[in-house]
């Protein structure tokens, strides 16, 4: 190591030490960060990290967590990036994959390397993690009193005909913390049952949000009275005043949101000291503002936390999924488009055949009229038809069809996706139809 070099990292270590800020040699272009967290978090931890160390400017590259990953993967060659800063552990894999991600061991000591049976860091040191987050149900107290909505706490309560247009849910493939909460309940429930979940809740949607803050807005606005979100935007807008709150189901997953360094960093001293900012206490101390709200890894910090504040460290258990990382990594783009083909795009023909069902099964109960239930069972079935099977959707020839996700359904892709998911399409289309005419046969008979 070259003197300054040395000198460089000293000085940084001793302004850890003493936890003051100390100037030290950088290059002349900015920390910068890319991160797919809101202005409500990056702007506290960009103004408290630029007061600890004056002498660096933070840059924060506002992208989506897909749109992240393309971004780092198309500027590899002459990369400006130091830091990449996001929830969904399986885009870092996909970093480390891509041999984008640095190793780094941090000075910090006192976070576990478990929280539950699940990895806080990368055991082979590409990233870390700084906060824990589990997935859920938000919503709005005088919207569900207005409406006399009970209050859900299981997936399948979201089921229930009378939540049909009052739930919000982004895509998967706009935003890698609802990727995460599709993945857990698939993973739960299993293939089969995971998706006839979700489909019989997206039935139930008012809307499909093209980004995750758009649910919790939703929410905090009455637009619409529950959403499915990440556990922070529940916490956040509860603790901001707004009259929601929030729960975590039984079928859920606690897993890290991560930062990482960038390979050949432009500021390799300043992203150290950046990570290490994250982890330190008073890092995950400011992981307790009102308008972030999100659970840190450090224990110690848990003292200072309000009465009430989730624990995952003191065996309260906020999940019982265990989440596997490599399936998925395995299956990501593959989960996302099939989101897109069978709920996002075809919402309208998947609530009129929800909507439908459930007046015929309602009728049909009361009636006590095994015919119609039969028709009724029959459009369930079709409804719940999946075009592939989980060993397909984790097969790699498969998987690496799906290169491109589209931000809307007119976006074009590759020959053989397009050629794909146009056979989905078909499939799904005329299952929902089918499905629809049943229950409207199951109607006719009543």
């Amino acid at each position: 190591m070259k003197q300054g070099n040395k000198l460089l990292s000293l000085t940084l270590a001793v302004s850890f030490a003493l936890g003051t800020s100390s100037a030290f040699a950088m290059s002349d272009k900015n920390l910068v960060v890319v991160t797919s967290f809101p202005t409500d978090v990056t702007d506290v931890y960009k103004t408290a990290f630029e007061k600890k160390y004056p002498e660096v400017k933070v840059e924060i590259l506002s992208k989506k967590t897909t749109a992240g990953i393309k971004y780092l993967q198309e500027t590899a060659s002459n990369n400006k990036s130091d830091i990449f800063w996001a929830s969904a552990p399986d885009a870092f894999e996909v970093l480390k994959d891509n041999q984008l991600l640095a190793q780094y061991t941090s000075s910090v000591a006192g976070i576990p390397d478990k929280v539950g049976s699940f990895p806080i860091n990368d055991p082979d040191g590409y990233y870390k993690g700084f906060a824990l987050s589990g997935y859920g149900i938000m919503w709005n107290e005088r919207y569900m009193k207005a409406k006399k909505l009970p209050i859900p706490k299981e997936w399948e309560d979201l089921e229930n005909p009378i939540y049909h247009k009052h739930i919000g849910m982004s895509a998967p493939s706009r935003s890698g913390t609802t990727h995460l909460t599709v993945e857990a309940i698939l993973q739960g429930k299993g293939w089969q049952e995971g998706w006839a979940t979700l489909k019989s809740i997206s039935g139930n949607f008012k809307t499909v949000t093209e980004r995750s803050f758009g649910v919790p807005d939703g929410v905090n606005s009455g637009s619409f009275g529950l959403g499915i979100v990440i556990d922070f935007f529940g916490l956040s807008s509860k603790a901001t005043g707004f009259p929601v709150d929030f729960h975590y189901p039984t079928v859920t997953a606690l897993v890290p949101a991560n930062v990482g360094k960038i390979k050949n960093a432009p500021n390799d001293e300043a992203a150290s000291a950046f990570i290490d900012f994250l982890l330190s206490e008073q890092g995950q101390e400011l992981l307790l503002d009102k308008k972030i709200q999100r659970l840190p890894v450090n224990p110690a910090v848990y003292a200072s936390t309000p009465e009430g504040f989730p624990n995952p460290f003191t065996g309260q258990k906020l999940g019982t999924v265990d989440f596997d990382l490599e399936l998925s990594k395995s299956r990501y783009n593959v989960v996302n488009s099939l989101f897109d083909v069978m709920i996002t795009y075809r919402l309208d023909e998947l609530r009129e055949a929800t909507n439908a069902i459930a007046e015929a099964e309602q009728k049909a109960k009361q009636a006590n009229n095994s015919e119609a239930l039969e028709l009724v069972s029959q459009a369930k079935a079709l409804i719940n038809q999946m075009p592939i099977t989980a060993e397909q959707a984790s097969d790699p020839e498969f998987a690496a069809i799906f290169t491109k996700k589209r931000k809307k359904k007119t976006d074009s892709v590759g020959a053989r996706q397009a050629e794909v998911e146009q056979d989905w399409d078909n499939k799904v289309v005329a299952n929902y139809e089918q499905a629809t005419e049943l229950a409207e046969k199951a109607l006719d008979i009543l």
